[in-house]
């Protein structure tokens, strides 16, 4: 008989937070333990190095259940998501035969982008011909002023095929706040059309119709806390104007769906996903809704764009799992996987198959979905999920306190925070405190990517840009390092770095090494050597090599002595760099030696500096 309430390791003695910490702080030996062991994140919030179960003693989230009310733990009893794959329409009957096919290895969702003028009864017909509307999720996405329209196509064409409504499921994309995020176009008029669009999607009782699109947010560099803090007044926005419209509390929420973006922060998104059914249930409840049920929070989630990589793009499917992992494990209700190649050219075949597998991997290997929040009761998790629950209810109240999302869009408020948060992301990128793999750390040092780079027309849209008022920039992480590599591959010239190791043994390799990867970012030829008995032999080998940039690798010690010969023998013929951050630096700044990499450099900005010398824009 198994005793539920049994202790095990019974004859250890209980050890506190008090003495790990003791033991801690001695390991430390005199280091600040807020420095190098707390995580700051740019959350709004830091992270310690460990949880213990006092943490969460007066947690609500770590007593509730999965189905229950405020639904941290999950809408449902149940974790059996969608595997949704979005198809770019263009041609209907093609699009059609694509959707047949992938329903047959295992996709259980579809979503279709096409252009507003496309919307019409033939085009539906030719795109859903052979498509069971009950058997399978179905999403629209389409230019907001063609959404009242399409819901009216929708339910007539399920009702002219036999249909039972109430069992036809999916959504349509309203997204009134696209054109001031995305276009910097002013939504004056977007209760009118989402007045019109909720009226025309009930003949569709179980079709989500308005949309918050928070995955913008997300793929533009949002910080998870804002990508959550924004979505929760961005819904709230709807839900309070279409209830001074004249709808039911009930009416609106049970037509909004969330559109979330995956980061590759792993844990914090899970959390995310917890936080944001949490709040949005009190949020929804305290409009005092006739039924619980619409509490519920509907969450499809998409995996980043802003931290794809165009160079080393497998890298992308390492990315694009961990982010579905997190979103699989903390319970939405549909998930999509960008194809590893999709930001150099329209996924083929072989990358939309493994995007699927990705999920179903998951699934039937895995079996993600036969536990239902399986993260509950961590402390680590239990107490990332209160965290950030706390600072994205912080923001979403100071967006209330300020006229509400309209407000803050419409002012360009939440574009510049974003963008803001986005530019700091992308300085972390260049100074490598943000690693994008294959990038900005251990590219491929023989890779090239110009000549597979083609262009994929985004069709979602009809409307026209604008500069009313501030847009998200879109630009991914890595952008400026692909830009830097793409502008060495077209120049025609390929800048060779050579490796002056003298010295120390294990001080010249390790920063040879370090310098290899440093340069090879931005596309250089590096050669490397494993040593040099002096440095006047070094710079004859390297201008026998061609060398357009000389990097010497020593110890800190050394340098003193190797620095000022190496330069004075390289007389000026390359480009002279110091490896490291010697304490000698000044002294060697004096003689007219300024070009040092090391660990804190601004990688970006120094491979722009050597491209510019080296006659490469």
């Amino acid at each position: 008989m198994t005793v539920l309430n049994e202790k095990l390791f019974s004859e250890f003695a209980p050890v506190s937070t008090e003495e790990w910490m003791a033991k801690i702080t001695a390991d430390l030996k005199g280091a600040p333990f807020e420095k190098k062991l707390v995580w700051k994140t740019g959350e709004g919030f830091n992270v310690n190095p460990f949880y213990r179960a006092e943490d969460i003693e007066k947690l609500k989230t770590a007593s509730s259940l999965p189905g229950e009310f405020p639904y941290v733990r999950g809408t449902g009893k149940e974790n059996d998501w969608n595997v949704r794959q979005n198809i770019d329409v263009t041609d209907f009957k093609a699009a059609n035969k694509k959707a047949l096919d992938i329903l047959q290895k295992g996709v259980t969702s579809l979503g279709f982008h096409f252009a507003g003028d496309q919307v019409n009864m033939e085009n539906l017909t030719s795109l859903l011909e052979g498509i069971c509307p009950e058997a399978v999720e179905l999403n629209f996405k389409t230019c907001n002023a063609k959404n009242e329209a399409l819901a009216g196509l929708l339910a007539d064409y399920f009702e002219a095929k036999g249909a039972d409504l109430d069992k036809c499921a999916g959504s349509i994309g309203f997204n009134p706040f696209k054109a001031p995020l995305v276009k910097g176009m002013a939504a004056d008029r977007w209760v009118e059309q989402a007045v019109a669009v909720l009226k025309a999607g009930k003949a569709l009782p179980k079709y989500r119709t308005l949309a918050v699109d928070a995955c913008l947010l997300s793929d533009s560099g949002a910080y998870i806390s804002q990508e959550l803090g924004y979505s929760l007044a961005w819904g709230n926005e709807l839900v309070a104007n279409l209830v001074d419209a004249g709808f039911t509390p009930d009416e609106v929420a049970a037509k909004i769906k969330f559109n979330f973006g995956i980061s590759s922060n792993y844990f914090l998104e899970i959390a995310k996903f917890r936080a944001a059914r949490w709040l949005w249930a009190e949020i929804v409840a305290a409009y005092r809704p006739e039924c619980t049920c619409v509490c519920k929070m509907e969450a499809h989630a998409q995996t980043s764009d802003w931290n794809q990589t165009l160079y080393d793009a497998h890298v992308n499917l390492l990315r694009t799992q961990t982010e579905t992992m997190s979103a699989a494990i903390a319970g939405v209700q549909s998930i999509s996987v960008t194809p590893f190649d999709s930001v150099y050219q329209t996924p083929d075949d072989f990358s939309e198959r493994i995007a699927r597998n990705q999920q179903l991997l998951l699934k039937e290997e895995c079996h993600f979905d036969k536990v239902v929040d399986p993260s509950a009761g961590s402390y680590y998790i239990e107490v990332l999920t209160a965290s950030l629950a706390d600072a994205a209810w912080h923001l979403f109240l100071e967006t209330e306190d300020r006229g509400g999302f309209h407000v803050a869009v419409k002012t360009g408020e939440v574009q510049n925070a974003v963008n803001a948060s986005s530019a700091a992301r992308r300085k972390a990128v260049a100074t490598r405190r943000e690693i994008l793999l294959g990038t900005n750390q251990y590219p491929n040092f023989a890779e090239t990517a110009a000549a597979k780079i083609s262009c994929a027309c985004d069709t979602s849209c009809c409307c026209l840009n604008g500069t009313e008022i501030p847009a998200l920039d879109f630009s991914r992480g890595a952008s400026a390092f692909e830009d830097l590599r793409l502008a060495t591959e077209r120049s025609g010239k390929t800048p060779e770095v050579f490796m002056l190791t003298v010295g120390n043994l294990a001080m010249r390799l390790a920063r040879s090494q370090f310098s290899c990867n440093f340069f090879a970012c931005a596309g250089y030829k590096v050669i490397d050597n494993l040593g040099f008995d002096t440095v006047e032999a070094g710079v004859e080998a390297a201008l026998k090599a061609g060398a357009g940039i000389v990097v010497l690798c020593s110890s800190d010690d050394e340098y003193a002595e190797y620095a000022p010969a190496a330069y004075k023998a390289l007389a000026g013929r390359a480009e002279f760099v110091v490896a490291g951050a010697p304490a000698c630096s000044d002294e060697l700044k004096a003689q007219g030696i300024v070009h040092f990499v090391n660990v804190k450099s601004n990688v970006l900005e120094t491979l722009k500096e050597f491209n510019r010398k080296l006659g490469i824009e």
